[in-house]
């Protein structure tokens, strides 16, 4: 499993995952949010309305799922289980809440926290996204800062300095012996 504060490049570190190894399987999380520009319903996101997502819960549809800055997201429990029944690793991008959910259902996932080289690239990133205003900025910074602080409950910390680096060491975590669950969702 895959977290890390918003704007560290979780969904870019996922995307070159997917495309220098595309046999590694990534759950697609369900959101409330509005798709981005570019971004593809299924692929990138399952985008729900909040009834959907409300049903979800209610039928114990999702893994594990959390609130982030005024949406919801989570993670579609079915494909998870199925994948992990086969015996192969499943990677999900999650948020710090969603991590701590699947720690609690699972002991032996393997949690892996992806951190910016710094704190002002981080504020860079987030501000040069340009998707959101001033006050959302602010409000994902200030849940940043919260979400850093709890890198220690993580397995793995990767930082993500160098996109193609980061991949990597991802695919390789997902590849190591006692990675018998991983995941990650934003």
């Amino acid at each position: 499993m895959l977290s890390g504060p918003s704007g560290v490049g979780k969904g870019t570190v996922v995307a070159e995952v997917r495309r220098r190894y595309p046999e590694v399987w990534v759950s697609v999380s369900v959101t409330t949010r509005r798709a981005r520009a570019g971004e593809v319903d299924g692929v990138h996101y399952h985008f729900v309305d909040d009834a959907e997502f409300d049903r979800l819960v209610a039928e114990d549809g999702l893994l594990e799922w959390a609130e982030y800055a005024g949406n919801r997201y989570g993670t579609p429990a079915a494909p998870v289980r199925e994948r992990l029944a086969t015996g192969a690793p499943a990677l999900l991008e999650i948020e710090l809440q969603g991590a701590r959910q699947v720690r609690a259902r699972d002991a032996g996932a393997q949690l892996v926290f992806l951190a910016p080289p710094s704190w002002a690239e981080l504020k860079s990133r987030l501000a040069g996204r340009g998707s959101e205003p001033p006050a959302v900025q602010e409000r994902r910074l200030a849940i940043a800062q919260a979400e850093l602080d709890a890198a220690g409950e993580f397995d793995v910390v990767v930082v993500n300095d160098d996109v193609a680096r980061a991949a990597d060491e991802l695919v390789s975590l997902l590849a190591a012996p006692s990675s018998e669950t991983t995941g990650a969702s934003e």
